[in-house]
Order: C-alpha cells, then structure tokens, then sequence
C-alpha cells in the first residue's frame, strides 16, 4: 500500500508540473503575439555629396601684431596713446626718463675724446721715436756712436709703436662705448613699429617698467592691424593630420549672431601646444591633457573684429562626390546616421584579444529587421559614407536612438512610424 500511493504521488506531481510548462508556453506566445513592433523611422540609402568637417574651437586674433615692450629700464614721463586709438607706423607711443643715460653717454663720450687724444699724443711720439731712431742708425754705421745708444733708440722707437697701436685700439673701444651708450638713449623714446591700432595698453604715465636687456621685461602695450584677422583654433591630434594649407573653413564667432564667416587654413603648428616636457612634474602634468595643435585660419570678411573673440571653425577637409566614375570605390553609399543607425556590436574575440567594435546598421526586411555590419568612410553632420555591406536603395533604421540602442535587435518585428520614433530625434551622428 505504502509504494502504491507514493506511485500515485509521483504522477500527480509529473502531471502538475507538466501541466505548468503547457500553460506557461500558451501564455508565453499570447505575450509574444500580443507584443507590439516597435515604431521606427527609415530612410534609403542613397547616393549624394558629402564634405568632412572637423570642428574646432579657439580666438580671434590679428595676423599681426607687435608686443611693446621697453629694452631700457626707467620711469614712462611720456604716454601719447590711449587704448583703442589708431597710430601710424613711426608715430611717437611714450618715453622713458633718459636722464641716467644721458649721463652714460655723456661720459663715454668724453672718454672717446681722451683716447682720441692719447692716440695722437701716440702718434706724434711715435714719429718723434722714429726720426731719433733713424738718425741713431746713421751715427751707428758710421761708428759714431755706441752699440748701447743705438739699442737705446730702436728700443724707444719700439714702445712708441707699441704704444701707438694701443691708443687706436682704445678709441675703438671707447667709440663702441658711445654707440651702446646713445643706443640705450635712444630706446628711452619707443615708436609705433606697425601702422594698426592700440589693441591693448597694459601701463599708465609714471609707472616704472624693466628693460628687456636681462630678463622679459614689461609689456607696456600692444599694436595690432586689425584689418586682417585670423581664427585660432586648437585642433586634436587625431585629426590634425587631416587638417591641410588652403582647406576651406566656415567660422561662427559668438558675438556675431546667425552669421557666418569664411576662411582659409594658413599656418598648421608643427609641435603641440602642451608640449613642455622642461620637468618631470610638468610631465607627468600635462600626461592627461589632450594633445592640441594651434591651426590659423584667414578670415577673409572685413568686420569690426576684436581680439580674444570665441569662434568655432568648421574645417572642410575630405569631399565625395556622387558624380559617376569619379570616386575610387563605385559602392559607396551614405546613410543617414544622425538619429544612431550606426551601432557598435563587439566581434568575436580570439584568445587573449581583446573584443573590437563592428559598426553595423538595421535593414528593414519586410515587417522586421536585419542587423548588417557596415565600414564607414567618412561623415558629416548628417550622413556617414558606407563603403561596404550596403546597396543602392536598401532601408535603413534612421531612428530613434533610444529604441535602436536599448530595444532593437536582429529580427524584432518594427513598423515604420516616423512621428512616434522621431519624438526622441538627435542632431548629432556618434
């Protein structure tokens, strides 16, 4: 009796537990019959121009413009210009009290007249030196005089020229005294280097300022043609390389409103800006900022610019075209990608490799969808060029971004319903 009702408890539990599975697959097919596609918009991949941007941020500044700074040291007793005010090029900016160099060169122009002096009194005892020496020869090979006064003479004769040749060297000496002595005079008075406009006036009448002679000096002011501006931007090391002379920009400063500005690329620096390896502590605090490179670019529109405006620049840099024949790969195809229909899956990793990203997009096959994966060429703000895994015409998901990255995948059922997916839309492709 015992192993006769553990029997019958055995299939009544087998039974109950089989029932569940069936009622569990039922329920789990009225959920998947029941679940809605999801709402996505589409676009077909067709064939179009495209130019490569990269955008970068930076100043305005003029091409060219001089700082002041003063090479003697003293007091500004003189100031002729206010900031903002236009100057000529030789017009007088300010001058330094010249009162001590005056002096020094004052004295070494007294010290140049005495070695003129000491170099004729040299002279005409050098002549004197020479006629004694002359006439002792003569009395010497006429044996009128002794051996000892003739040495005598040649001797005084000797240190006369001697004597001669030093005073000239010292009127050298003492003229290039002179020289640096009226060269630091003459650096009391500044002049306007440049035909510009006073950019920026850093000192005041009275102040004192350091030469630059020993050490950097005070900037006093700034001269700048602001005729001719320039954007500089800082560009990343990954695409600088793309960057090249004479590319077309579009520039957008932020005190000009909905308006934009062209300009050529004019100057790509050959060293990064943060590139200071002096110490290691700047090293080591520089190694996680990104590397930058200072790019020039030529506004050519003549606007009331002013130096240290914000300005993004938009730098064209590779161009395709959808003429026939005229690009290398016939197959190339833009899709549209600012709403993520480029996606990253991971491949299939080989031992000890790391997973590398596949970029892939959703084709629309019928009422659901296929993931496809894609290589990319170049993009812009609204299209990447896909060179391989797509054809003229296929469907492609363009949105939304949110569905694509979180809900869409291989074989989900979609309907194209581009207000519901276009609810979320982004403006910038990643």
């Amino acid at each position: 009796m015992p192993k006769n009702k553990s029997k019958s408890e055995r299939k009544i539990i087998l039974f109950s537990i089989l029932g569940l599975i069936v009622v569990a697959g039922g329920v789990a097919k009225i959920f998947i019959k029941n679940t809605p596609p999801i709402p996505v918009a589409t676009e077909k991949a067709t064939r179009r121009n495209m130019t490569e941007l990269v955008v970068a941020n930076g100043k305005i500044e003029p091409v060219l413009q001089v700082k002041i700074s003063p090479e003697v040291s003293g007091e500004i007793i003189e100031l002729n210009v206010k900031q903002g005010q236009n100057v000529k090029k030789g017009d007088l900016l300010l001058k330094i009290r010249p009162d001590n160099y005056l002096a020094a060169r004052n004295s070494s122009q007294a010290n140049y007249r005495s070695a003129i002096a000491s170099r004729e009194s040299a002279l005409a005892n050098l002549e004197k030196a020479d006629l004694e020496y002359k006439r002792n020869d003569t009395l010497f090979k006429a044996k009128l005089i002794s051996e000892s006064d003739f040495l005598t003479a040649k001797t005084t004769y000797d240190v006369a020229k001697t004597t001669r040749d030093g005073a000239i060297e010292q009127v050298s000496i003492a003229h290039a005294q002179l020289d640096s002595a009226e060269a630091d005079l003459s650096k009391t008075t500044i002049y306007s280097p440049l035909t510009g406009t006073v950019s920026k006036l850093n000192s005041e009448l009275g102040e004192r300022v350091v030469g630059t002679a020993q050490m950097a000096g005070t900037e006093i002011m700034t001269v700048a043609d602001l005729n001719n501006m320039e954007a500089r931007v800082d560009i990343g090391e990954i695409d600088v390389p793309l960057i090249k002379l004479c590319q077309k920009a579009t520039l957008e400063i932020d005190s000009f409103k909905d308006q934009k500005f062209s300009g050529l690329v004019t100057q790509i620096a050959n060293s990064a800006n943060n590139n200071d390896t002096s110490t290691a502590a700047s090293t080591s605090g520089s190694s996680t900022e990104a590397t930058k490179f200072q790019v020039r670019i030529l506004v050519a529109e003549k606007e009331r610019f002013l130096p240290g405006m914000s300005v993004t620049a938009n730098i064209e840099t590779r161009y395709r075209n959808n003429a026939a024949g005229t690009n290398t790969n016939t197959n190339l195809m833009a899709v549209a990608a600012t709403n993520g229909s480029a996606t990253n899956a991971l491949a299939d990793k080989k031992p000890d490799e790391l997973a590398k990203p596949v970029e892939v997009v959703f084709v629309v096959e019928g009422d659901h969808v296929k993931k496809v994966p894609v290589k990319c060429g170049i993009s812009d703000d609204n299209y990447y060029e896909i060179t391989e895994g797509l054809k003229e015409g296929d469907e492609v998901v363009s949105g939304g971004s949110k569905v694509i990255n979180r809900d869409l995948e291989d074989g989900k059922k979609i309907v194209v319903n581009t207000a519901a997916a276009t609810q979320e839309k982004e403006t910038k492709a990643y």
